[in-house]
């Protein structure tokens, strides 16, 4: 099966690491994959913003860039949904709108490809540890996505998965949210930190970039001995 990786901004510039381990956990599945080179961000900083645009200009780039991929697929649920919101931003253009339509149509976040596509829950990943899940706004609200994760986490052998008390709350990030809101994204962090804190967990999981960014950041700056994980390293594990 070919598959097009779209790595994201947050994959390319300080997940690489999480970025490979999702190549090796498909390839290791029998996907081919390529690398369009002319994938730029998605544009949903202009989106989330109101710049409308500029987002079509960044959609029009990365719609020439994946419309001849059969599958597209993401390490993030934020990104996967902006390509769902592409062909909305065409509603006014049909040419444009059948091809957003198309991109649209073959995209998946990383677990949601594996689970739903290859039909595949067990990874035969090792990884031990006491560990809690952070589901993340865009793949549960914009992807509809909750249970591909969990799926593949559950037969992660030595793994210990523990529930997260208000798991579907926003961490504060949120893109642009994080810098214009900043008291506000400063005190959901802090509770979200906190509850993970009550599991009693030592690694916390999360499919997204910009969650991973802002919780470990926070993390860090408060000295807590828990480590974040993309849930790709966690899959490749052995």
């Amino acid at each position: 099966m070919k598959i097009s990786l779209f790595v994201t901004c947050l994959g390319e510039l300080f997940y690489q690491e999480a970025a490979k381990d999702m190549v090796e956990v498909l390839e290791r599945l029998g996907c081919e994959i390529d690398f369009p080179r002319g994938q730029i961000c998605c544009g949903q900083p202009a989106y989330n913003s109101g710049y409308r645009k500029d987002a079509q200009k960044a959609a029009k780039q990365m719609i020439s860039a994946f419309e001849s991929s059969d599958y597209i697929v993401t390490p993030s649920g934020s990104c996967a949904g902006m390509f769902k919101e592409y062909p909305g931003l065409f509603r006014e253009d049909a040419v444009w709108q059948e091809r957003a339509q198309k991109v649209a149509d073959n995209t998946y976040e990383f677990t949601q490809f594996i689970v739903n596509v290859l039909g595949i829950e067990d990874l035969g990943a090792v990884y031990h540890a006491k560990a809690t899940y952070h589901t993340s706004c865009h793949m549960m609200r914009l992807l509809k996505e909750t249970e591909s994760p969990f799926k593949l986490l559950h037969n992660v052998e030595g793994l210990e998965l523990l529930p997260l008390e208000n798991n579907y709350d926003c961490c504060g990030f949120g893109g642009t949210f994080a810098v214009k809101m900043v008291p506000i994204s400063e005190q959901m962090v802090d509770e979200k930190v906190r509850h993970v804190e009550e599991t009693g967990a030592d690694v916390l999981i999360t499919a997204d970039g910009g969650c991973l960014m802002n919780i470990k950041g926070r993390i860090d700056r408060e000295g807590k001995p828990i480590t974040v994980k993309h849930i790709a390293q966690i899959l490749n594990s052995r």
